[in-house]
């Protein structure tokens, strides 16, 4: 924005009354020092996010970012200041809700005649969208301010740099810079005078200039962004593919503004003719893609460019329709397998699978472990997809493609292809993970594709024309936490220089407040924490109806104190604040140091098990899918199972039975608490000197799974997917019924590191039913069902007699945890919001710990 343009708002002050907006610009005006304090914060809904890499800045960080916001009269570009980047880099500031806006600047550009912007350099709080907001249905037709405005609106306000980035990756194409793929028109070329690829190194060893090539993509890989702060590249974007004639496959590289104009137009397939391209030796070290199935020879010692100068390279694609069989050009070769041969490949070796989607899990992020350039993380999923030759599914880990209209529409119930995925074994587990060269293709995009006269192909279609869609749709779910492969049945520390993928480094629990600190909205960590196991209680999911089902979400808002100071929904507990028993319970007995409520009670003096019994047994026949009982047992049953003892006499207070027996509680006020919990004898002699207690609240309606329903398919995918860069008012209004997969309850785990200075509450969550979308990854294999048992294999077995075992009959063997050392395998999310998932994927005993032979 432009000096002169501020003025612009006072021209149109007819249209612009009562604009909160116009109004700041007129205090801004006024001002001598560029920078206005708002006595009162100004309420804005923020429009779009925009990241782009950052200049050289002091504060070290690698992206900046632009904000579009609306007072509802005007909407305006504005920048974000580096020190409240965190804000978006957490999920707490994004797209269609409000910000309260208390401190600005006015930038001036001084390199550049006439170009000044404005600067957010201080936020009170991210509220919920005010409903004066909520009229609001398509956010371009809310005028923009200054309608003069002649800078370009699709770059970034720092005119250094010429596009933005995706908002959390870099490896997507994004903006009206990337040229779309429209269909090649007619072209008339000279196939007279053409060289082949088998020739090239006789070019490349002498000045003459290479002739033309005529040649077919065989693979594609995603985009690779390779730009640094201070660099002074306009476009840093590397692609590169594998063309081939008869003659034989060699690399092509595209770099730079070439990207921008042919990445969407070079797909696999596609014919092109290439002139005043370059020939350079080969980068040894990327990966490539394995093609075993053609009979060419593969050149790897050179590598054919596109650039856009010097000289600038010119790219024709032929139209499908004019391509010639007597060019001999080779198709694209394919290896497609199924499921069931899956299991007998070798690992990292190459395939291609089809099948239909059953599963979608959320897009994560990871960091990447590039050392150099600025942060970079990585977005992926899992999916499982069936194809009908077995019953296990195909476990997908697929990676961000540079495909996103693909990648984020991912959804049951479509067919999904998957080239160039690689076999990942690990134990007895086999999945596939996608590489560089992967590409997607789903429902809407498999027309006309090189692989669909494929064997496999047809007969995969042939065995879906006899499925049942009603049938399928019942084994669908989308969401929720998951974790594959399955943690090894021994753990073993890293060493020094250790490249072993099934080892884990261990962070100590007074650390893992460091770790959440630095975590970024939905990017996923696994720790490994040892200690002993302090306390274990069990609540019934979902929550009642009057609690909300996000109970450590903020509801009135994220302070800027809290995001600078503290990380949210996770608090770090002095022994001056509500321990673990005072929140969950009234009184303590003084008799066995347990906890206990105010309810109908049962004691085990000997090793300290304390369970709450309510005479509901029947109210949740209906209720769980698992068939799982959830400790509301009647009287008759609880004297039955008192008079069997078992290892320490039960004892039980039978004033106080008599007492209690009139006095039922309702269901919902029994599940604020924990239906059964279990402390071991040390925890209450040191919980009050424990300085940092970490608490993630109780289970997030995010991490269960849910059913898929067609009706919902717009919002659940919005919801599964990265937060947008985009306000869409009419997909972000939208509700749907969150019909979870069956989960009756969770455990909730506290670990006590071993100085029994911090501790950590960690979630478990056991696979009941065969819905659940992570029993597909979890061994099968049958234990004793006793806590420990449960929680390092992830599931619950069935009984002789067709069902689960109660929650108080695990608790029962809780006492075996008592003294035992152990190493937990915790994973971390910040599912954004101030809300922290942390999931207990694996507990192993003393026995299971391998000692490293070099312990320095």
């Amino acid at each position: 924005m432009t000096v002169s343009e501020m003025a612009g708002p006072a021209d149109h002050s007819d249209s612009g009354s009562g604009s909160a907006l116009q109004n700041v610009f007129e205090k801004l005006r006024s001002t001598h020092t560029l920078s206005l304090t708002l006595t009162s914060p100004l309420c804005l809904a923020v429009v779009a996010l925009d990241r782009y890499l950052s200049l050289q800045h002091p504060s070290g960080e690698s992206y900046s970012y632009d904000l579009t916001i609306t007072d509802g009269r005007w909407r305006m570009k504005c920048q974000l200041a580096d020190s409240l980047t965190r804000w978006v880099r957490r999920g707490s500031l994004r797209c269609g809700t409000g910000v309260l806006v208390s401190l600005l600047s006015l930038v001036h550009d001084e390199t550049r005649l006439s170009h000044s912007y404005l600067r957010i350099d201080g936020i009170h709080s991210v509220v919920e969208l005010p409903e004066r907001f909520l009229s609001i249905k398509d956010v371009e037709k809310v005028p923009q301010w200054c309608q003069d405005y002649v800078t370009r609106s699709d770059g970034p306000l720092q005119l250094s740099r010429k596009y933005y980035l995706p908002l959390w990756i870099n490896d997507d194409p994004y903006g009206s810079v990337w040229i779309p793929n429209n269909p090649p028109p007619d072209v008339a070329i000279d196939v007279s005078r053409i060289t082949l690829v088998a020739d090239l190194d006789v070019f490349f060893h002498s000045s003459r200039r290479p002739l033309p090539l005529l040649v077919r993509i065989l693979h594609r890989s995603r985009i690779r962004y390779y730009g640094k702060p201070g660099q002074n590249i306009d476009f840093p974007f590397q692609v590169y593919c594998e063309v081939a004639d008869q003659s034989g496959v060699m690399s092509m590289v595209v770099w730079n503004d070439l990207c921008l104009e042919w990445f969407n137009r070079l797909t696999v397939g596609s014919v092109l003719y290439l002139q005043q391209y370059s020939l350079k030796h080969s980068y040894q070290k990327r990966s490539r893609p394995q093609i075993h199935t053609l009979s060419l020879m593969a050149f790897h010692s050179i590598e054919i460019c596109l650039n856009p100068r010097s000289p600038a390279s010119v790219v024709t694609v032929i139209p499908p329709k004019s391509v010639q069989p007597q060019w001999g050009l080779p198709d694209v070769p394919y290896n497609f397998a199924t499921r069931s041969e899956v299991d007998s490949m070798n690992n990292n070796q190459a395939c291609d699978v089809i099948g239909l989607v059953t599963y979608v899990g959320r897009v994560e992020l990871i960091r990447s472990k590039e050392k150099t350039g600025p942060e970079k993380f990585w977005a992926y999923r899992w999916v499982h997809a069936v194809d009908g030759t077995t019953d296990s599914p195909f476990i997908l880990e697929i990676f961000s493609t540079s495909q996103p209209e693909i990648f984020n529409n991912i959804c049951p119930m479509t067919y999904l292809v998957c080239t160039q995925m690689r076999v990942c074994r690990t134990g007895c587990s086999v999945y596939l993970t996608s590489s560089t060269e992967t590409q997607l293709f789903i429902t809407g995009c498999h027309k006309k594709q090189p692989y669909v006269n494929e064997p496999k192909v047809k007969a995969f279609i042939q065995w879906t024309k006899t499925l049942k869609d009603s049938v399928m749709l019942r084994r669908t779910a989308v969401g929720g936490h998951y974790r594959y492969p399955p943690a090894p049945p021994t753990f073993t520390p890293t060493t020094t220089n250790s490249n072993m993928t099934d080892e884990f480094s261990i962070t100590a629990v007074a650390e893992l407040k460091g770790e959440l600190e630095s975590l970024q909205y939905r990017e996923h960590r696994r720790v490994a924490v040892q200690g002993h196991v302090a306390a274990v209680q069990f609540h019934i999911w979902p929550p009642p109806q009057h609690e909300p089902p996000h109970s450590n979400r903020q509801q009135e808002g994220v302070s800027e104190r809290g995001v600078s100071n503290t990380v949210p929904a996770i608090h770090s507990s002095t022994k001056d604040e509500m321990t673990l028993s005072q929140r969950e319970t009234d009184t303590t007995s003084p008799d066995s140091d347990i906890t206990v409520a105010p309810k109908r009670r049962r004691v085990q003096t000997g090793s300290r098990v304390h369970f709450q019994y309510f005479t509901r047994s029947k109210m949740q026949s209906n209720r769980y899918n698992a068939g799982m009982q959830v400790a509301f047992t009647s009287r008759e049953e609880e004297e039955q199972q008192q008079q069997q003892p078992d290892e320490g006499e039960l004892e039980s207070d039978e004033s106080e039975e008599t007492d209690q027996t009139s006095q039922v509680p309702d269901v919902q006020q029994a599940a604020s608490h924990p239906i059964a919990l279990w402390e071991s004898r040390v925890w209450p002699l040191v919980k009050q000197q424990v300085t940092d207690h970490i608490c993630s609240g109780r289970l997030d309606q995010e991490s269960i799974p849910e059913k898929f329903h067609f009706d919902d398919r717009e919002v659940l995918l919005h919801d599964l997917n990265l937060s947008a860069a985009r306000w869409n008012p009419d997909l972000t209004s939208q509700t749907h019924t969150h019909t979870p997969v069956a989960c009756p309850g969770y455990f909730m785990l506290t670990i006590l590191g071993l100085n029994q200075t911090a501790a950590v509450d960690v979630l478990f969550v056991p696979v009941v039913s065969s819905d659940d979308p992570r029993a597909a990854g979890v061994p099968d294999t049958q234990h004793d069902n006793s806590l420990l048992s449960c929680i390092s294999s992830g599931r619950l077995c069935v009984q002789p007699d067709g069902s689960f075992p109660a929650p108080v009959s695990l608790m029962s063997s809780a006492p075996m945890l008592e003294s035992e050392r152990v190493v937990c395998i915790v994973d971390l999310c910040l599912l954004g919001e101030g809300r922290v998932e942390m999931m207990c994927s694996k507990l192993y005993r003393t026995a299971d710990i391998c000692q490293p032979n070099n312990t320095q």
